[in-house]
């Protein structure tokens, strides 16, 4: 890949698992009752067909990983977790009430966290078969989870395929000794073996594996030793993703400094070459920092072209209506967003009040739905196409104006009606989707809020 553009397009970007991005929600959040109608909406609209997702936010972890830019709460007090599921099944009965007489159709759940595998086995087992009481499982229905190697026994993987899970995250990150010191993570090469094993003994039938570049003390050297022992494994697919060092906002980055992550120079190299390890191995880029085997469902489904991409991620499912139960969560009806309160403290007060625990969120207006549709599409299937109704948006146009320097650099190609990601520009998806991005235009950000774009 040329170095020249890796550096001229690597620049801060929103990773765009919706859009407006999160910073740029309307400052008056859609009321309470609001977000029952989009809901009740989008439900209306989904079940019968699709179906809806539910993703469910597990914030605990019992040691802090330094690195992490998720919501979670550290504790070694395992007391906490049956209060917790009790109020995720109280939060879920609150959605029942929008539901109506209408039995919801779980076509997809994610547990995330945090660490999910925090909680014990009885206690998953206590909340997956509470959710999907008086519910209908979707005849093709996904659920899949968050592991840490570090803490998920044989009990864990057991106990989630009982209750319908099939698919396995693991966090890998890297496997050299120094880094995992660097970030406090406590796993070892022979945890992340067994688990991948022991999920595809039991009956697991895809396997995901996180690997993070640009973390403190990484080498080019290093990487291409955890890519290394990653392949044998053959794990289905692999989220490989660029490290965001943000200690303003993540206090624990503090534990190492600028000074001990790869420069810019460097961490160019350590993409470049597990990206090339990567695709030489046989995993297909699909999509931002994605890679899977053609045997995957994600690659299938951007072959049928349709790959989605949500808050949970890229998933082969597509609902209108993601529900998102506990401290922190995002909801999404298409046509609203809405998250949950981020501490567990407000969560907990929320929920006791008989109230949903929504605290932000946006209300999409029209030029908001047709900028998410083109960028939902690039971000997927490296392409787009407008059509007639897309011409009363200017912000369409002027995205198009935007791409000039793009085009020129071969990033994309741009026909009448028409857009094309290029095999070259694959890697700057991000910085296609910010042409766009009409709310960043109006506002750029004053500090440092996105990670790097490559």
């Amino acid at each position: 890949m040329d170095k020249d553009l890796l550096f001229k397009y690597n620049t801060p970007g929103p990773r765009y698992t919706s859009y407006p991005t999160v910073p740029y929600w309307q400052k008056t959040p859609p009321t309470e009752q609001k977000w029952k109608e989009l809901a009740k909406e989008a439900f209306s609209v989904s079940n019968e067909k699709e179906g809806i997702s539910v993703y469910i936010h597990l914030p605990f972890c019992e040691s802090l990983c330094t690195y992490c830019g998720c919501n979670t709460r550290i504790t070694v007090n395992h007391k906490v977790e049956e209060t917790y599921v009790n109020a995720v099944l109280k939060e879920w009965a609150l959605y029942f009430s929008i539901f109506g007489e209408t039995k919801p159709v779980i076509r997809e759940i994610h547990l995330g966290g945090g660490t999910p595998t925090f909680f014990s086995p009885e206690n998953l087992t206590k909340l997956i078969e509470g959710l999907l009481q008086n519910t209908t499982v979707h005849a093709q229905a996904q659920f899949s989870f968050e592991a840490h190697p570090g803490n998920t026994t044989d009990a864990h993987v057991q106990a989630l395929y009982n209750v319908g899970f099939r698919r396995i995250s693991i966090g890998v990150q890297d496997f050299n000794p120094l880094v995992l010191a660097a970030i406090n993570r406590h796993q070892t090469y022979e945890q992340v073996s067994h688990l991948t094993k022991k999920a595809r003994e039991i009956g697991y039938t895809s396997v995901n594996f996180d690997i993070v570049y640009g973390l403190p003390f990484q080498k080019v050297c290093t990487m291409m030793e955890t890519i290394m022992r990653v392949i044998p494994l053959h794990p289905d697919r692999i989220a490989f993703y660029s490290y965001a060092h943000v200690p303003w906002i993540k206090p624990g980055q503090r534990r190492y400094t600028e000074q001990d992550l790869p420069d810019p120079d460097k961490k160019m190299a350590i993409y470049e070459t597990g990206r090339n390890a990567l695709e030489i191995s046989g995993y297909h880029d699909i999509g931002m920092d994605h890679f899977s085997l053609e045997t995957d469902e994600l690659y299938k489904a951007q072959q049928r072209g349709q790959l989605h991409r949500n808050f949970m991620g890229y998933t082969d499912t597509h609902t209108r209506l993601l529900i998102g139960l506990g401290a922190s969560s995002i909801s999404d009806s298409w046509t609203g967003y809405v998250q949950n309160e981020k501490s567990v403290e407000a969560y907990y007060a929320q929920i006791e009040a008989g109230r949903l625990p929504v605290f932000k969120g946006h209300e999409l207006t029209k030029n908001d739905l047709i900028l998410r549709k083109h960028i939902l599409r690039i971000m997927t299937q490296f392409s787009t196409t407008w059509e007639q109704e897309d011409e009363v948006c200017d912000d369409l146009y002027k995205a198009i104006g935007r791409l000039s320097e793009l085009q020129f650099d071969e990033l994309v190609k741009i026909e009448p009606y028409q857009l094309h990601v290029t095999e070259k520009g694959k890697a700057f998806v991000r910085n296609v989707c910010m042409a766009f991005d009409a709310k960043l235009w109006e506002e750029q950000p004053l500090t440092s809020i996105f990670s790097q774009t490559v």
